[in-house]
């Protein structure tokens, strides 16, 4: 592909031209540049539609997902139609009706740790649009190591956040977040929910970031980190520092290559993980109603979710306390019987396990995947959310 507009984007330019800031030569950057997009959800979405609008020559789109009906509330780059295709592919269609003159590389099998440090050398940019931590280490250490800028963010429920690591001697993830949080500490978006037009918000902010990098224009956010707060309509600034100690860009490295974070950040690889993969406190679905067909081995199942989470689906005779109650409430739970504590996905239920465990508790188990791994793997007649 040329990097000489064509007359045709010359035309389609023309707002962009006309700006002293961007110009025809600024303009022939963006169509030069090749931008990596990991995820094509919330972030990725307005991320990816906004690169492309703005003429990004080169853009790569990792996701490892299908389109499901519960990501259209704030996914905008995907529709009804395109519920069950991979996600790469339904971003594509959108995205080159938004600019035909571009390419679009897809990378369908998503991050790993074989593949991701060959993906982020092939580009001059990347942009982080996921939400999970192995995969923000794994994307945030390939970035160091082969020198690329990484424009990062985060978003839950009304609140996200936005920065740029490894970029004019700014600093990397790792200076914030040397290592990961215990599993479950955190919740995800798909457990604690997010507000749909959150990642719209941030996703153009992190656009606007890449395509500031790109042209060598403004002040970037590197070194600090922009809070956002949707309830209260309100911006504030944090501002970051390179950390001499960092293992992965300070003054002594230790980190010379990337790592199996999956295994690292206590998760699985996948979204529905073998038993081989369970932690030591973790039963599958499958496991636990074997349990409760067993005479006499009936366990004392415990629900963590929200009374409203109860109401859209919830798993016969489990008893339920949410989990901000448990601190007060633990006492309910039988010591003398195998408990099994679930939630949505597994994040909150391996909290209260810790918890119950703290409290003396020996014979009580996690559901992995939680009630969306038992509606796929046993009872399919629950409604999902």
């Amino acid at each position: 592909m040329s990097d000489i507009l064509t007359p045709e984007e010359l035309s389609r330019f023309n707002r962009h031209i006309i700006l002293p800031q961007v110009g025809l030569e600024g303009q022939e950057r963006l169509k030069k540049a090749r931008v990596l997009c990991i995820g094509t959800g919330g972030l990725g979405s307005p991320i990816a539609m906004y690169l492309a609008a703005a003429g990004i020559g080169t853009l790569g789109l990792v996701d490892f997902d299908v389109v499901d009906d519960s990501n259209l509330q704030r996914q905008i780059v995907h529709s009804t139609r395109n519920i069950g295709r991979p996600k790469v592919e339904s971003a594509r269609d959108t995205l080159h009706g938004l600019n035909p003159h571009m390419e679009i590389a897809l990378h369908g099998e998503g991050i790993t740790r074989d593949n991701v440090r060959e993906l982020v050398r092939r580009y001059d940019v990347v942009v982080d649009g996921t939400d999970n931590f192995p995969t923000r280490y794994l994307v945030n250490d390939a970035c160091v190591l082969e020198g690329k800028p990484l424009v990062y963010a985060s978003i839950f429920q009304f609140e996200g956040q936005v920065t740029v690591f490894n970029h004019d001697e700014g600093p990397c993830y790792r200076c914030l977040y040397p290592e990961p949080p215990p599993p479950g500490l955190v919740p995800s978006c798909a457990e604690g929910g997010v507000l749909g037009v959150l990642p719209g918000v941030i996703g153009v902010i992190q656009a606007t970031e890449a395509i500031k990098i790109i042209l060598g224009k403004g002040r970037t956010l590197a070194g600090r980190l922009m809070l956002y707060d949707a309830m209260d309509m309100h911006f504030r600034e944090v501002n970051l520092r390179r950390d001499p100690a960092c293992p992965a860009c300070g003054e002594h490295p230790s980190i010379g290559d990337v790592e199996a974070y999956e295994q690292f950040c206590g998760l699985p690889p996948t979204e529905a993980p073998e038993e081989e993969n369970l932690g030591p406190d973790d039963i599958t679905p499958k496991q636990l109603a074997a349990m409760r067909n067993e005479s006499g081995s009936e366990p004392f199942l415990l629900d963590v979710r929200e009374p409203f989470e109860v109401d859209i689906c919830r798993i016969d005779g489990a008893w339920e306390i949410p989990l901000g109650e448990l601190p007060l409430r633990y006492a309910e739970v039988p010591e003398d019987r195998d408990v099994v504590v679930h939630c949505k996905m597994g994040g909150r239920s391996a909290q209260a396990v810790e918890l119950l465990k703290s409290k003396g508790y020996r014979r009580v188990k996690n559901l992995a995947g939680g009630i969306l791994r038992w509606i796929d793997d046993v009872d399919g007649s629950l409604r999902r959310y």
